[in-house]
């Protein structure tokens, strides 16, 4: 990485130089201190490493192979027996059969009492004529019924699976990307991708027709637009210093609006957000976040009124190339039920007393009945206090006190069971490398932790305003890949650079070796109890780790 003045982005090497991807043009590797005798283990692996990597032919085939072999694992681990159980499990029985109505009829629709049983057994046209009342946006019910109208039938479990373990397959690839593009390096990449890939919870939640991993997915795919923004901007905005007639010092500073990854954000946001609300956040949090770097690369500029340059300048052009595109695209998810007449609350402004006056009754009707709509979609949301068995504090969400259940069935000697309680190795190094990321932060700032940290604050903070409201950990999905970027920053970290201490480089690499392979090991321990695979009893207890996990 290139080293930056002010800004917190801190001179150090790229992280190519930290494991094991062969040296980086134009960056400086230090021997190691000979020692006599054998060499120490950390030599002789990254010697072994170094002539493999200094072949092109390799090269080339690590960059698109280790991506691809993470991907096609997650795949497997996703795909296998998607179809089991067949029956409608959690929530799925609302988004499954309100996702067959909304592709059928342009609607979601009630159902009568008890028709999850039938549905699964065939029966998938027995709605009813009267609207189901639904408090998220169609978008992620959209893509249910894609996959479900692709194999052909509505009944069959796998097809109503398959669009979101498609999608929680590509997050991972995307994941990978993303920590390519983040640590310039494809074996961090093929980490943090491979413990994406591996971890229950990420399984479990891409297994279910459920919303939050298409949550994930798109809010990701933003964030990705926002980290080729940065290297984008930051490439105008220094060719502007240099072009500048006058001392930059004097001015404000340009105002870019030749940005395209900002649209391409504004668009992914709109898409997340199209899913849940919960997506908004992610909008609001990454829009602060292109201001502050804006800021940040204007004081490097030095540019003395940087925060006001950046607020009052630049800040509004961002918000006009993020935010209306993101409201475009929400507003375009609600397409069916704007054109159609019957769905809930479609034709409230039509009813006498309702339509708005004065300054905004030119507002078409159908507008006015969405926002109804939506007042009371919020009402509902925010009032949400409805005792469950497997809800879960956000407070305790990091601790992975109290996982949900999807499904459960017992028989004579054992159960099957879908459990989407995360790798807890997995989990819990990732928080602790979440607490290692603040220090570090705070003592030596990177541009790469600030990028992870503001993933976890979107994903996670904004449910610590709503202690009292019915959550549940599963909704830990939508900032799970920031809290795998930070452990494989932390990964980097343990393993060393090259030209450390051989001893000290020994121990690291060591203990990362150990710490992947104990992962691997304990989701194979797991697997059964993420995929309804039939278990002993005895082996079930031995996954009871905590009360809560019950």
């Amino acid at each position: 990485m290139t080293a930056t003045g002010q800004d917190g982005e801190r001179a150090s090497a790229s992280f190519d130089d930290v494991l094991l991807d062969g040296p980086d043009e134009g960056v400086e590797h230090r021997e190691p201190p000979s020692s006599p005798g054998r060499p120490a283990l950390s030599t002789r692996v990254e010697s072994w490493w170094s002539a493999l990597a200094g072949s092109p032919g390799y090269r080339r085939l690590w960059w698109w192979a280790g991506p691809a072999v993470v991907t096609l694992v997650a795949a497997v681990l996703r795909l296998w027996n998607l179809g089991h159980p067949h029956a409608l499990v959690f929530d799925e029985t609302y988004y499954v059969k309100d996702a067959w109505t909304l592709w059928n009829t342009g609607a979601e629709r009630s159902w009568p009492e008890a028709a999850d049983d039938a549905f699964a057994g065939g029966d998938v046209n027995a709605w009813l004529d009267s609207p189901s009342y639904v408090v998220h946006p169609p978008l992620g019910k959209w893509i249910i019924g894609l996959g479900m109208a692709l194999m052909g039938q509505g009944a069959d479990s796998a097809g109503w699976r398959i669009a979101t373990a498609v999608i929680g397959t590509l997050a991972v690839l995307l994941l990978t990307l993303i920590a390519r593009r983040l640590f310039s390096s494809t074996l961090l990449a093929v980490v943090a991708g491979g413990l994406f890939a591996i971890d229950g919870h990420a399984i479990v939640m891409s297994r279910v027709a459920l919303l939050d991993t298409m949550v994930m997915f798109f809010a990701l795919l933003g964030v990705g637009a926002v980290l080729l923004d940065r290297e984008w901007s930051r490439r105008r905005f220094d060719d502007w210093v240099v072009r500048s007639g006058s001392d930059p010092r004097h001015s404000w500073g340009p105002v870019l609006w030749n940005r395209p990854w900002v649209l391409a954000a504004g668009l992914a946001f709109g898409l997340a957000t199209s899913v849940k609300w919960s997506g908004l956040y992610f909008l609001a949090v990454f829009g602060v976040y292109l201001v502050v770097v804006d800021a940040l690369a204007r004081r490097r500029a030095g540019i003395p009124f940087f925060w006001s340059a950046a607020i009052l300048r630049q800040g509004p052009a961002t918000f006009v190339l993020l935010v209306p595109v993101a409201f475009l695209v929400y507003l375009a998810s609600w397409t069916g039920w704007l054109l159609g007449d019957d769905g809930y609350d479609r034709t409230w402004a039509d009813q006498p007393g309702n339509a708005w006056t004065g300054p905004f009754a030119f507002v078409p009707t159908a507008l006015q009945s969405l926002w109804h709509y939506h007042q009371s979609m919020y009402a509902f949301h925010v009032g949400l206090i409805s005792p469950h068995p497997y809800q879960a504090s956000p407070y305790g969400w990091l601790l992975l006190v109290r996982p949900t259940s999807m499904w459960y069935s017992a028989t004579p000697g054992g159960a099957e069971a879908i459990t989407s309680i995360a790798n807890p190795v997995i989990w819990w190094a990732s928080i602790a490398a979440l607490l290692f990321l603040v220090y570090r932060m705070l003592v030596r700032p990177d541009w790469r932790i600030g990028l992870v940290l503001t993933g976890v604050v979107a994903g996670y903070v904004p449910w610590l305003l709503y202690p009292d409201r019915t959550v549940f950990q599963f909704y830990t999905i939508t900032f799970e890949p920031y809290l795998l970027l930070g452990l494989t920053y932390a990964i980097a970290a343990i393993a060393g650079r090259r030209g450390d201490d051989p001893g000290r480089r020994t121990a690291g690499m060591i203990a990362v070796g150990v710490f992947l392979v104990v992962a691997v090991l304990l989701s194979a321990f797991w697997y059964p109890l993420w995929t309804a695979t039939w278990s002993t009893d005895v082996f079930i207890r031995l996954h009871y780790w905590l009360p809560g996990w019950i």
